[in-house]
């Protein structure tokens, strides 16, 4: 009987195949594989002489091996198409595989998108913040060809604009900041007066902070211009410390309507002045296609006058002038090299504003919106007229004193196409150029020293 009912519970749970002899294969559950893992690696700095290297980097973490279909679409940094590559590779289990694309043909000089991808899925390199899988590369940079495209009166305009500023009373005040002053070198700030905006009108006060070393010699003069300053000023503006051995006499300029002359007074250190703002709106947009009234004539003057401010100055030794700003800044640097009564020693833009605006409104967004926002009546033909004469890129024709400049490849406020724009016109034989891979808007963290460094290499 027991053994009839044990019979009864192996039919039970096994079925006819234990009555067999032979029960049936049980198929194993598939593998779920894993997606590869892709990044891209890159190759040098990412500008090349002719030909580029783009490699993707597969990882296998499966125990089968996996097909990569990997594909890079090359573009302009217009977005025209060039090229598409593609590559089929299998990456063994557990293993990796570097895909290395390169172009059939040598490419035309300038900056290029490349848009990479591994089974349908991009392939992407970590930047600050953010992932990108279209990445800008150059090629023969040095070799692109923004042709000036200045007016036949470019340089009159700006000769006549500067003596309306020799005509200028600076007026100049100072006001003892105390808590940033040491007994090495005291701290101001300075208020000058400079151009009005346009031909006639009140002259406009523009500020800055001045270091002004107390040791009784003169010091190479070192000017800092700012970037675009914000709309959203609800934040704290830093004023420099002077300096326990100071070796330059340094101006930091707020130029009209931005920065100190942009910040209520609790957003500054103390000062005595009380509130004081922005009556501008949005700077680039100022008295837009009004060439004499423009916003950058009145910015660029306001460089050229924080020089002439500097020269009175006992501390300063203006046969060693440099200058030194990143975006806006950037920009500014060459505006106050361009169009200063003094000539500059060197100067050091990084990723600059403001150069070859007809390819920079193709390339991204800002400023060209705004430009199209305000454009008015003007045809695209006379805005870029108009914005010739504000353009670095015709600036530029004007410097003859050393250069160093910078920009990150992935640069989509200030593209390295713009930024190369008015290093390749420079008058200057003394010039170097640095490429961040990597970078986007932003300062590297190794500038400060690459351009003190340059600077003291050219002091007289």
């Amino acid at each position: 009987m027991l053994m009839k009912k044990s019979f009864a519970i192996l039919l039970a749970v096994f079925g006819s195949a234990f009555l067999n002899g032979c029960a049936e294969p049980v198929e194993p559950e598939p593998e779920e594989l894993s997606p590869l893992e892709t990044s891209l690696l890159v190759d040098g700095n990412w500008v090349f002489s002719s030909r580029p290297t783009i490699t993707i980097h597969a990882e296998n973490s499966n125990s089968r091996p996996m097909t990569a279909e990997a594909k890079v679409v090359i573009t302009t940094d217009k977005k025209a198409e060039v090229t598409t590559l593609t590559k089929n590779v299998e990456v063994a289990a557990g293993d990796v595989a570097d895909i290395v694309f390169t172009t059939d043909s040598d490419l035309a000089p300038g900056f290029y998108r490349a848009a990479c991808s591994v089974n349908g899925k991009g392939a992407s390199i970590q930047l600050k913040g953010s992932k990108k899988s279209t990445i800008v590369f150059g090629v023969s940079p040095e070799k692109i060809v923004s042709a000036p495209d200045k007016q036949a009166d470019f340089d009159a305009f700006w000769d006549a604009a500067r003596a309306q500023l020799a005509g200028i009373d600076m007026k100049p005040r100072l006001i003892e900041i105390p808590s940033r002053s040491s007994a090495a070198c005291k701290v101001y700030l300075v208020e000058i007066q400079s151009v009005p905006d346009g031909l006639s009108g009140d002259p406009v006060t523009v500020r800055g902070y001045y270091c002004e070393p107390q040791d009784g010699k003169k010091h190479p003069v070192l000017m800092h211009f700012y970037g675009y300053d914000s709309q959203n000023v609800a934040y704290k503006l830093d004023c420099p410390y002077g300096g326990a051995s100071p070796e330059y006499a340094e101006f930091y300029l707020s130029h009209r309507g931005q920065y100190i002359n942009n910040r209520k007074a609790k957003y500054r250190v103390d000062d005595g002045l009380g509130d004081l703002d922005n009556t501008y709106g949005d700077w680039f947009a100022f008295n837009f296609g009004k060439r004499d009234a423009y916003y950058y004539r009145g910015a660029f003057l306001d460089c050229a006058q924080a020089v002439r401010f500097m020269a009175t100055r006992p501390s300063s030794d203006i046969n060693n002038l440099f200058a030194e700003g990143s975006s806006q800044g950037g920009a500014l640097s060459y505006a106050a090299a361009a169009l200063s009564d003094y000539p500059f020693t060197a100067i050091a833009p990084c990723v600059a504003f403001l150069g070859d605006f007809p390819d920079y409104f193709q390339i991204v967004g800002w400023p060209g919106n705004t430009a199209k926002e305000n454009q008015g009546s003007m045809t695209d033909a006379q805005m870029y007229e108009f914005l010739s004469y504000f353009d670095t890129k015709n600036l530029a024709t004007r410097i003859s004193c050393a250069v160093l400049a910078c920009s990150g490849l992935q640069d989509e406020t200030c593209p390295p196409h713009t930024n190369v724009a008015p290093f390749n016109n420079l008058k200057s034989t003394d010039k170097q150029y640095y490429y961040y891979p990597t970078m986007q808007h932003e300062i590297p963290s190794d500038w400060s020293s690459k351009w003190s460094k340059f600077f003291k290499e050219r002091m007289k």
